[in-house]
């Protein structure tokens, strides 16, 4: 294959997953920056091996390559406390909310949404690599299986453990109260 026929290749099977790449990036590296290094490398890296894919899910090619070059990069660029490969590890974290375009629904949306982004967050990375994969990228476990390189029941187990960890994050808490904000309407004043 020429190198032209290559690149050509390479665009159609890895471009179209470029943002499920940086999502499963970005979760695994909990920095924008970093998510963002370790995609280039990644893509640099399928862009050398892409005459070698023989596969039928160009996605999961894609992300098990994205997941070994981050922990590669985790391995060499933050120190073994930071990077939290401990399974047993518990996650904190809280949810609520309505739905609604009222700017108090609208605030309690966007207070959930963090709050599930930060249980995300603590939780330790084999649960969350797992959880990003099934419930963000919306994986099936055999492609999760062959990006993580575990047997489909070690996902699932995995998995179950994550959503355990999440579940008692999120109504371990309570969401922070809202307080009204009087609107005074005074003379001359919009």
């Amino acid at each position: 294959m020429n190198s032209e026929e290559t690149q050509r290749r390479f665009e159609s099977l890895a471009l179209p997953h470029l943002d499920a790449a940086y999502n499963l990036a970005r979760w695994l590296t909990r920095d924008d920056h970093d998510a963002s290094d370790v995609v280039q490398e990644a893509l640099i890296r399928a862009l050398r091996y892409v005459g070698g894919f023989r596969g039928d899910s160009a996605r999961a090619w894609l992300l098990q390559i994205v997941r070994n070059t981050c922990f590669t990069w985790m391995k060499e660029n933050r120190p073994a406390s930071m990077v939290g490969f401990d399974e047993h590890e518990d996650a904190v974290g809280e949810i609520a909310g309505p739905v609604g375009h009222e700017p108090e629904a609208t605030a309690l949306r966007n207070a959930d949404r963090a709050q599930i982004n930060q249980a995300i967050a603590a939780l330790p990375i084999v649960y969350r690599e797992v959880l990003v994969l099934r419930e963000l990228e919306d994986l099936s476990y055999s492609d999760i299986a062959h990006i993580a390189d575990i047997p489909i029941g070690t996902v699932m187990s995995r998995l179950a453990r994550a959503r355990t960890l999440m579940r008692t994050a999120l109504s371990s808490g309570t969401r922070p109260p809202l307080r009204a904000v009087p609107i005074a309407i005074r003379a001359g004043r919009p």
